[in-house]
């Protein structure tokens, strides 16, 4: 950690790595000072590139280290669980898919529980926890090493065992996307995995909250125009959705009160309205 920065900014460079972001309000609160004062510490700790400003704070810039899965869950939580319910929507009955590793995916998840007659191949422990007894879907666990920070099944024995299906549809999470539409991670591991599942699926449904856009990772994946669908809570980026535009991507953008009232009353998802087909492509 930088010699330069103060014993305060080391204490919410600490919490920002904990939890994903952090507010100028709960800092300014925490630390017993002024607004002001927060907003300068945040400029100080952005202007070393440990942090990366947002609207009302800041989160982690790391390039190279991911937020911890815990706090990954908490950071725009109702905001992943209105994309998980979009992007559930794209997804009929009867279908067979891949769902990787991610906090938005298991939102995915969580919201297709009323699908009827699905195949869920997945390297997602936390995927598999929540659906493995649902006796609507045929779940499928890809072996390999798993790792302990998030459950994800990494390594050369999962792209083995993805390689042996071709499915119809893929729902990625990713933990960064450039610019110029480049989806990022942080994991090569991961994203050998991930690379398999985009490669052997028929459709791919991207899942990513805005948060994404203002984070980096050192690791390509694939480009934004490889995919079908992009589902996320907003996209402030004119160039990315040109992108989308230019590429036939569908675009998906929804937000936590849209999501909320979309629910049913037990907490499920209602029945897939809008399925991704093969008329929309190309």
């Amino acid at each position: 950690m930088s010699e330069h920065i103060s014993p305060r900014q080391q204490d919410i460079l600490a919490l920002a790595r904990q939890q994903g972001r952090v507010s100028v309000e709960d800092l300014a609160a925490r630390f017993e000072v002024s607004p002001q004062t927060i907003r300068k510490d945040l400029n100080e700790l952005c202007d070393s590139r440990l942090l990366s400003r947002i609207h009302g704070g800041a989160v982690v810039s790391s390039g190279v280290e991911n937020v911890a899965y815990e706090a990954r869950r908490l950071v725009a939580h109702a905001e992943k669980r209105a994309i998980g319910l979009a992007a559930a929507r794209l997804i009929p009955h009867s279908a067979s898919l891949f769902i990787n590793i991610g906090t938005t995916t298991e939102e995915v998840a969580r919201a297709l529980g009323d699908h009827e007659d699905l195949l869920v191949i997945t390297n997602n422990l936390n995927v598999a926890t929540l659906l493995y007894r649902n006796p609507r879907m045929n779940l499928i666990l890809a072996g390999g090493p798993v790792r302990r920070t998030d459950g994800a099944v990494i390594g050369s024995a999962a792209v083995d065992f993805i390689n042996q299906f071709k499915v119809d549809y893929a729902v990625i999470g990713v933990s960064a996307i450039d610019e110029d539409g480049t989806l990022l991670d942080f994991d090569y591991r991961e994203v050998r995995v991930a690379r398999a599942i985009i490669e052997n699926a028929r459709r791919v449904i991207l899942v990513a909250d805005k948060l994404k856009l203002e984070r980096s990772a050192p690791i390509r994946v694939c480009h934004l125009g490889e995919l079908d669908a992009f589902v996320t809570d907003a996209l402030p980026s004119a160039p990315l959705r040109d992108l989308c535009t230019a590429h036939g991507v569908r675009l998906v953008e929804t937000d936590a009160a849209a999501g909320a009232a979309g629910m049913q009353e037990d907490g499920s998802s209602p029945a897939p309205r809008e399925p991704l087909s093969r008329a929309e492509e190309g």
